[in-house]
């Protein structure tokens, strides 16, 4: 038994789930990896977050105590060790939005209208103090990974940057740059479970935010409407903008100006991130994803204040065809799972 194995039991013995059936639940892009825990009808869910990582649970830990303090429906902290990266949350299901729309689009309407009317809560609620509150020249850097890995894997050859980014602060400084609230940042269908038996914003159910920061009242806004896994219908994306808007009283073309600038920086963050989990961490599946972000990713530079930007991405940027992706795929190394 290797020694984190020893402290795992450790600590379920800790917290009373000493004989719990185990069972694989999810990973993600980062190290963590979840467990359905069963001890007769009572189920928890185990987060095993090594420490080290990208990833605090101590930040997971905080920011769902945050959001369940707003009524909002994060799982409860059972028990954590947070020194070992180990948490037992309340399990909240499997009723995932991304898993309730494939099996009836119809419902798409409903569901994202309950996860808009999360978003205005959250935004209109204090944020928690000491957040990272990243301006345009961090969020511009972090939209570099779109050249230093999607455009490297795809060339050979590490571009030249400064024109791109330039371009993308600039853009950022302009129209996204103002008044900051709490964003949870990957707010989307594969974070997002329905709960009927709750009652109004309780029912949707909240997981994935330990990356919560200070940022754009639009954010999160587009991470649900642009969604890197599924297709939104443009009448949603219309209707929960529009939704939105009303609510908080935006300037229309304003919104729209900073939405598309939003969602051009998230867009080309993803491309990099999910050819860099391919070029460094083994995992290909992410690859098939990345023509839904370039197709975001032109709908936003098609707005007239992205003009300097779209030049700089039709510069540096290839178009994600086949070939393309059977490039970057073939430099996948193998890596053994844990």
């Amino acid at each position: 038994m290797t020694e984190r194995k020893a402290a795992l039991s450790r600590f379920l013995a800790k917290a009373g789930w000493a004989t719990a059936e185990r069972r694989h639940l999810a990973g993600d892009a980062s190290d963590r990896r979840y467990e359905r825990l069963r001890v007769g009808a009572a189920t928890a869910v185990l987060m095993d977050n090594p420490p080290g990582g990208a990833d605090d649970p101590a930040a997971f830990s905080a920011m769902a105590r945050h959001l369940r303090g707003l009524g909002l429906s994060a799982p409860a902290i059972l028990a954590e060790d947070l020194e070992q990266g180990f948490l037992l949350l309340e399990d909240l299901g499997d009723d995932l939005y991304a898993r309730l729309l494939n099996a009836d689009a119809s419902r798409e309407a409903e569901l994202y209208a309950a996860a808009t009317d999360v978003l205005l809560h959250l935004q209109s609620q204090p944020a928690p103090s000491g957040l990272p509150n990243l301006g345009a020249e961090a969020w511009g850097d972090a939209a570099c990974f779109a050249p230093d890995w999607y455009a490297f894997a795809a060339t050979g050859v590490k571009p030249d940057t400064t024109a791109f980014r330039a371009a993308l602060v600039k853009a950022l400084r302009a129209h996204a740059d103002g008044p900051r609230v709490l964003i949870l940042r990957d707010f989307h269908a594969e974070n997002l479970l329905w709960l009927p038996g709750r009652g109004g914003l309780a029912r949707v159910g909240l997981l994935d935010f330990q990356l919560g920061q200070l940022g754009q009242p639009g954010y999160d806004l587009v991470s649900l409407l642009q969604d890197a896994r599924r297709d939104v219908s443009p009448a949603t994306e219309a209707s929960m903008i529009a939704r939105f808007t009303s609510a908080t009283g935006a300037d229309l073309d304003s919104f729209a100006a900073q939405y598309a600038t939003i969602g051009a920086q998230r867009a080309l963050r993803i491309l990099g991130i999910f050819a860099r989990l391919c070029l460094v961490v083994g995992k290909p599946q992410y690859l098939p994803l990345i023509p839904r972000v370039w197709d975001q990713l032109q709908r936003n530079l098609a707005h007239p204040a992205l003009a300097e930007l779209r030049a700089a991405c039709d510069d540096l940027l290839p178009v994600p065809n086949p070939a393309t992706l059977q490039k970057i795929a073939s430099q996948c190394p193998t890596i053994p799972s844990r």
